[in-house]
């Protein structure tokens, strides 16, 4: 704030994607709500994680308690919880987060219509990407300063998949800066990429149409927040920002634009001894950045002094704002009565405030006095009243609606859920038996490219997989309308943008576990929004899963590497270039982790298969089992089918997981 920040974002003690960050408690979240609107800062407060059912309640109460203390928007990534917040405190702005993967116009459109006032965008937008959304009737944040994390922000659930520690709920482990490589080079960071700083960009985003500029602040030290605001309020005010002071205050061997230009060759660094050193060498002079008190107000004062009357002093910040106080009755003065030079001594002492002096007016009707410890106390009180008056009246107020109700209908169901296969590429299936598998999802290039030789039972089950992150939405678009026209119906949407396309088209919509569907309110909500039935999240247990109301038919991923990151940079091509392509990645400990291309972008697996083959009745309560194949043979996806198609009972392989259907996450 000190530094020229125009809002702050802040995480509480729950519900916050930074959870392993000390964080605010009720107390300093009040604080900090009355910090930031004496300087006519704004606060918003980031209940941004995934939400289970057993925590709704929690989240309301929480909501309501932040709304009471002057929070003015909250940042969300659940679409359950952003519609409880409509309920409950519906004048509330809600900011979606860039947790929720919007990265395209279409999603933009669509979290627009779900009542979200600024979409914080993904960090992987060129220019020209952030240009074309920020024409809408949106508002658009962009992260112009901080970490960047490898995966695509929503979509990355390695330190879940490993340690139980989730990402979408605020405790990723950072898995990903440990020492990764493509060629077993045990020092080699394939997984860990520069800081962003856009801070030579300002023009292009001022230009762009961006609304917002996001820095990241939470988990750093004070000085990093305060060298990286106070050179991009100098940028934004016409100056030249030193990015010099950024790199030594933090970097990971200097900083990155590529997303933003483009140019995505050098974007790969890890923190150096070098690195260090150069902050702690800077540090002493970034503290006096935060240590002044900063203007953001002007005072003018009119003193009154009557005889036998305590002395009146208005104060007012040409802002609207005024407050009056009373002070000590003044005395007849022996030989210096006050007079408007004197006062403005007194007065005009406002190092510890944020008002610049003024204009004082003086009025009396005598040669009258007050010691200088009084005219100090009154200043002081008038001081403290006008800051009064500034918070009061930057201090937001909603409507709040606190009969919420959380009991959702459950009907107990037990069957045996149907099966359906992710696979890609269509020669997988060529030795399988597939008339017991309800669906079938399909890269939409590959049916493309085999569209004249796909037969009709296999047309018929066919569901369209466009692209994980969409890197070209008018050529999405037009692939897919060209596969509607072709006869395929069905779609699957694993970004929010594929909502509004699969009405356009007339598609049958199928929630994949990327759009991380988690209570019950998501699955109602996305019901209302047309999905037929969802893939729920691949974090929830068996149990939770079990929980959740039947708003719509929902299935969990039960067979198959599943993908920890969806990754726009990929990391084999850095380290080996693709002619020498390994198709694999090898962690520290020598464990093997496939990386899937998809030209555009790259999904890099577990090395452990999901298997539930053998436990299939614990899944009973769940509509349909979704089989990822990724790297198998025609042979292997025959045989795995079989065993789930046929309920068996057969001793699964000793390098398998259970996925999180048992452990969960934190």
């Amino acid at each position: 704030v000190k530094c020229g920040a125009d809002a702050v974002y802040i995480g509480g003690r729950a519900f916050s994607a930074r959870q392993n960050a000390s964080n605010f408690d009720m107390n300093d979240i009040r604080n900090a709500a009355d910090f930031c609107h004496l300087h006519n800062v704004k606060l918003h407060i980031a209940l941004n994680t995934i939400i289970f059912d057993s925590q709704l309640e929690e989240f309301a109460d929480t909501a309501v308690k932040y709304a009471q203390m002057g929070a003015d928007a909250f940042i969300v990534q659940d679409i359950g919880a952003a519609e409880c917040l409509h309920r409950i405190i519906p004048d509330i702005p809600l900011h979606a987060s860039t947790q929720m993967t919007i990265h395209t116009v279409k999603g933009a459109e669509t979290a627009k219509n779900l009542g979200f006032e600024r979409v914080v965008l993904s960090r992987e937008l060129s220019y020209e990407q952030i240009s074309e959304i920020s024409r809408l009737d949106i508002e658009t944040e962009v992260f112009v300063h901080g970490a960047l994390c490898m995966s695509v922000s929503g979509q990355c659930y390695m330190s879940a998949m490993i340690g139980s520690r989730s990402a979408n709920r605020g405790l990723c482990a950072q898995p990903c800066r440990l020492p990764f490589s493509a060629c077993k080079n045990r020092d080699f960071n394939a997984l860990s990429l520069k800081d962003l700083c856009l801070a030579e960009h300002i023009r292009e985003l001022e230009n762009a149409g961006v609304d917002s500029l996001k820095i990241e602040g939470r988990m750093k030290r004070p000085e990093y927040v305060a060298a990286a605001v106070t050179e991009f309020r100098k940028a934004l005010d016409g100056g030249k920002p030193d990015t010099q002071i950024l790199k030594s205050v933090f970097s990971r061997s200097g900083f990155t634009d590529g997303y933003f230009t483009g140019k995505r060759n050098d974007m790969f660094g890890s923190r150096s001894k070098e690195d260090v050193l150069s902050a702690s060498k800077v540090f002493p002079q970034i503290h006096e950045l935060y240590r002044r008190e900063r203007k953001c107000g002007t005072a003018d004062f009119r003193i009154i002094m009557k005889k036998d009357t305590p002395a009146l002093v208005h104060i007012s910040d040409r802002c609207g704002n005024s407050a009056d106080i009373s002070g000590d009755i003044p005395q007849t003065a022996l030989k210096h009565p006050a007079d408007t030079e004197s006062l403005s001594r007194q007065f005009s002492k406002l190092g510890d405030t944020v008002y610049n002096f003024g204009n004082l007016e003086y009025e009396t009707d005598s040669s009258l006095m007050l010691p200088a410890s009084s005219l100090n106390q009154m200043r002081r009180n008038a001081t403290a009243a006008l800051d009064r008056e500034r918070i009061k009246k930057n201090t937001p107020s909603y409507r709040i609606y606190e009969d919420y109700n959380f009991n959702f209908p459950k009907f107990l169901n037990l069957k045996y859920p149907s099966v359906r296969i992710s696979i890609n590429r269509l020669s997988q299936i060529e030795k399988a038996d597939i008339s017991g598998i309800q669906y079938i999802a399909v890269p939409a290039d590959e049916i493309i490219r085999y569209s004249d030789r796909i037969s009709d039972d296999i047309k018929n089950k066919i569901i369209i997989k466009p692209p994980a992150f969409i890197t070209d939405e008018k050529k999405t678009e037009k692939m897919l309308s060209e596969l509607k026209n072709l006869g395929f119906k069905r779609l699957v949407c694993s970004n929010i943008a594929y909502i509004s396309t699969g009405k356009k088209y007339g598609f049958e919509m199928h929630g994949s576990f990327r759009l991380n569907i988690s209570n019950s309110c998501s699955l109602k909500k996305f019901a209302e929004l047309g999905l037929s039935d969802t893939v729920v999240s691949a974090e929830l247990k068996i149990n939770q899963i079990r929980s959740l109301a039947d708003f719509m038919p929902y299935g969990t991923v039960a067979y198959g590497r599943f993908p920890l990151m969806l990754v726009r940079n990929c990391p084999i091509k850095n380290e080996t270039g693709c002619g020498k392509c390994t198709g694999h990645l090898t962690d520290r400990t020598g464990r093997k982790f496939p990386v899937l291309c998809c030209q555009e972008y790259a999904e890099i697996l577990n090395p452990e298969k999901i298997y539930m083959a053998d436990r299939l009745s614990e899944l009973s309560q769940t509509d349909f089992l979704l089989l990822l194949f990724t790297d198998e043979s025609p042979q292997e996806t025959a045989d795995i089918i079989k065993k789930y198609i046929s309920s068996s009972d057969t001793a699964p392989a000793a390098n398998i997981t259970r996925g999180l259907l048992y452990r969960g996450v934190e």
